[in-house]
């Protein structure tokens, strides 16, 4: 298996732990498929830092892939079957890469992988057959991009077992947008994946619907941070019409000033003619997202300049701004239909209390919102005791304490 050094370079100080991660992984191999020389692979999961909402409109969007991550044990197993052990998860995933037409659309995780197949051998890669053994720590349905961690996971182990690691980050994304798109019915973007595949802190702007990234110099270790992750008790599953209001307002705007996305638009037109908005769309709601949108832009630019010149202390002001305009613009904290119920102002009221005792810490909606997590950064020295004071409200199983790793999906070893 991989060696500790190598599991230093991706996990730092937490190597020690990996290594054992991975030898249960190898475990649960041998006992389930046999002997065989094996393959050892990561893929982090996510975090927006800022840019929330705004990718489905031509945006930008700041993100960075989580030191939370999905791994494999795994081995070329000779046939064209795709065989996968994932664990918690009772059945086995396995789809014949000579019947990929034959996979039900919408199945979970079978549906995903077969998806990821077809979109490799569709932009011209090879596929095959392989055995893998999956375990995860990124938390499901609550912001951090499960899904897309484990789909960049399987696009690296095509890349390294197929396809003589010719595949880039981008067709990771694009193989992992496919599947979503076609084989989950889902329209979803590229940010997820182009975070989880990239590593690191990313630029990205998806104006004229090609992303193009960059990678840039940024981390909360290096400003003496922690990020602490709070699931708030409810995923976001079961959100998809609230999720796909935003888009829809945002381009109702758009299509007032003749565009098809706010990228179309200039901010200052259409803050003129707001009365005439109001009158003639009878929705407040999609003008104060639409003004979100070019405010939100507009702080990745300000992130990426202070980033660029050295000025990564103003992050943490700007991040909170980007929290306080999806609280109050973009309005994504709490489901309207359901107002009794609000897990994520809940969260965030107790996050700033106990940030005003301390005189330091932000926090923010995290992901799509509306219930899921919240994003806390907090100074290191202080992390422990919040951890503590959050506990009672959400669960010790609900924290997590997280951060920016620079790697990110990648075959780590044999």
């Amino acid at each position: 298996m991989v060696t500790r050094d190598r599991l230093a370079q991706v996990y730092g100080d937490d190597a020690e732990r990996a290594e054992k991660r991975f030898a249960a992984l190898e475990k649960t191999y041998r006992a389930s498929f046999g002997e065989g020389e094996l393959s050892c692979f990561t893929a982090p999961g996510r975090t927006e830092i800022i840019g929330n909402h705004t990718d489905h409109n031509g945006g930008r969007i700041l993100a960075a892939s989580i030191t939370m991550d999905t791994i494999a044990a795994a081995a070329a197993n000779g046939t064209s079957v795709v065989r996968i052990l994932s664990e918690g998860y009772p059945d086995p995933i396995v789809v014949d890469c000579d019947a990929l037409e034959k996979v039900p659309v919408c199945q979970g995780s079978t549906s995903l992988v077969a998806g990821i197949l077809a979109a490799a051998k569709k932009f011209g890669y090879q596929i095959g057959g392989f055995n893998a053994c999956v375990s995860t720590q990124v938390i499901s349905s609550a912001g951090v991009s499960s899904s897309a961690s484990f789909e960049m996971l399987i696009c690296a182990m095509l890349n390294q077992f197929f396809n003589d690691g010719a595949i880039d980050c981008a067709h990771y994304a694009r193989m992992g947008q496919y599947a979503e798109n076609v084989y989950w019915e889902k329209a979803s973007g590229l940010m997820d994946q182009m975070a989880c595949a990239v590593g690191g802190t990313i630029l990205l702007d998806f104006q004229g619907g090609n992303v193009k990234y960059e990678k840039v110099d940024f981390s909360f270790d290096a400003l003496g941070c922690s990020e602490v992750i709070i699931n708030t008790g409810r995923g976001h599953a079961d959100l998809s019409a609230e999720y796909s209001s935003i888009p829809q307002e945002m381009r109702l705007v758009a299509k007032e000033f003749g565009g098809e996305n706010l990228c179309d638009v200039n901010e200052s037109d259409v803050l003129a003619a707001v009365p005439a908005l109001r009158e003639k769309l009878h929705n407040d709601r999609a003008i104060l997202r639409a003004v979100h949108y070019f405010e939100e832009c507009s702080r990745v630019d300000q992130a990426a300049a202070a980033l660029r010149e050295g000025r990564s202390e103003e992050m943490l002001r700007i991040i909170e701004e980007s929290g306080r305009s999806s609280y109050e613009l973009l309005q994504n904290c709490y489901v309207p239909e359901h107002p009794e119920e609000q897990p994520i102002p809940m969260a965030l009221m107790l996050a700033r209390l106990y940030f005003a005792k301390i005189g330091a810490g932000i926090c923010r909606v995290h992901g799509g919102g509306f219930a899921g997590v919240i994003m806390c950064v907090l100074p290191k020295l202080e992390t422990e005791k919040f951890v503590e004071y959050m506990t009672p409200y959400f669960g010790a199983q609900n924290i997590y304490v997280t951060g920016i790793r620079q790697t990110g999906a990648v075959w780590i070893g044999a």
